[in-house]
């Protein structure tokens, strides 16, 4: 597809996309619903059939390439498909909050104002990889009862297409416009510069993949992006703390798994309580073969301060040593997604927070304390989306927080903060209802 041909369809489907989004704001919850529950359905029906596409989709990422875990994240299996029907059907289930009216008060005057929650409108989506991203946004967007324009990945193209077809088959059932949810048909990169670039059509674009996406099109857009560049997510273990405690989350921040954004990457520990904890969770990492890339303090003890290893265990200290690194400044900033973690040992929970606010990516940052002083201060002055108090930073997610699904995270400030579900793709308008006041 040549380049004004892009333009042409990109024009299409943004028009189509402002049309529908009327639509659906209009269209009441039981429609809305309705379209969710029938998606489920037809996802269960369409497994075999969903298989031929995918198998297109992975053969040509296999011919190119593509190193096996990309591939793996490519894959429609049966398990992954349920895993989306069920999501539809949580949503659907969900309260609907559009048309919600909060904070409803009469003034001297004799009006009354309040706020009422409404759609977006047009949201586009930019994504890679994961063909079940198109399910997520589809389904998020039909129960927030705004339109969107979907561009997945070239790799996923024949997938997204299978699945954006049930989409709209489902809208259609339920009397709602099939453009309310519509797929970029091409995989022509030039189709990315017109989406982001068409503030007529689309209100706002949430980029979800690597950082060189989300840089790109955070850069080049023209209309607001909800996004988050790194997840550099904080645990700081403060002095008191419940060491016991402090050693099961911290190890569960790190390891539970290594590649979301919400896993762990730097751990602070308070100087009074550093020579107890730190042997105990370095023995852990070690365990687990993760690196610990270290301030000279945390080094020394470290090195200097092993419990006795079981006997089952006698490598314990030797991996230790070889996995104990000296940090760089640049760790102190770095998103590892591997089995990496920054440590350093700060004089308390002071420097713990300047230490934070420095080199945070404001996405998720954790204090491990027994101080209740501490951990008002730990929430009030870390600027970060998510501020957590003796949790692992891994809760940092849309279904963990009870928002049935998230579309991303944001770590922007304005609007939509953490986890983006259904109230992150609606706005607040003002409501003013009176009986004939006028303004002296």
């Amino acid at each position: 597809m040549n380049a004004p041909n892009v333009a042409d369809t990109m024009h299409t489907l943004g028009l189509q996309a402002r049309q529908a989004s009327r639509a659906m704001a209009r269209a009441g919850t039981a429609a809305r619903n309705a379209a969710l529950r029938t998606l489920a359905r037809l996802l269960r029906e369409n497994v075999p059939a969903l298989q031929a596409p995918n198998e297109r989709d992975l053969a040509r990422a296999r011919e190119a390439g593509l190193a096996e875990p990309m591939v793996d994240r490519l894959k429609l299996t049966p398990k992954i498909i349920e895993t989306c029907a069920e999501g539809c059907e949580q949503l659907a289930a969900m309260p609907d909050v559009i048309g919600d009216i909060v904070g409803m008060k009469q003034q001297p005057s004799g009006i009354r104002v309040g706020q009422m929650r409404v759609p977006i409108g047009v949201f586009g989506m930019i994504y890679e990889s994961r063909p079940n991203v198109t399910i997520e946004a589809a389904s998020l967007s039909i129960k927030s009862g705004n339109a969107c324009i979907l561009r997945g990945g070239s790799e996923a193209i024949d997938s997204n297409k299978a699945l954006a077809a049930l989409v709209q088959q489902a809208l259609e059932s339920a009397g709602l416009p099939r453009e309310a949810v519509q797929l970029v048909p091409t995989t022509d990169r030039a189709a990315v510069g017109q989406l982001i670039a068409m503030p007529e059509f689309v209100d706002v674009i949430i980029p979800r993949g690597g950082k060189g996406l989300i840089e790109r099109i955070s850069a080049e857009a023209k209309v607001p992006v909800i996004k988050h560049l790194d997840g550099n997510c904080h645990t700081y273990v403060d002095d008191p703390c419940d060491l016991d405690l402090a050693v099961k989350v911290t190890d569960n921040a790190k390891t539970q798994k290594y590649s979301p954004c919400n896993a762990t990457e730097s751990l602070l520990v308070a100087r009074g309580v550093a020579t107890q904890f730190l042997p105990r969770i370095g023995a852990l990492f070690a365990a687990k073969g993760v690196e610990m890339r270290c301030d000279a303090e945390a080094t020394d003890i470290l090195k200097q301060n092993q419990p006795p290893a079981p006997a089952s265990q006698a490598q314990t200290a030797i991996d230790i040593e070889a996995l104990v690194k000296p940090a760089q400044d640049a760790d102190w900033s770095e998103e590892y997604l591997a089995p990496i973690i920054s440590i350093k040992v700060v004089a308390g929970v002071d420097e713990a927070i300047a230490h934070i606010n420095r080199y945070s990516s404001h996405h998720t940052d954790a204090i491990l304390t027994t101080d209740h002083v501490h951990a008002q201060r730990f929430l009030r002055e870390v600027d970060s989306a998510s501020v957590m108090v003796n949790a692992s930073t891994r809760f940092a997610d849309g279904f963990e927080y009870g928002l049935g699904a998230e579309i991303g995270i944001s770590t922007d400030k304005f609007h939509a903060r953490g986890p983006v579900g259904i109230e992150g793709l609606t706005s607040l308008k003002w409501i003013v209802l009176g009986e004939g006041e006028v303004r002296g």
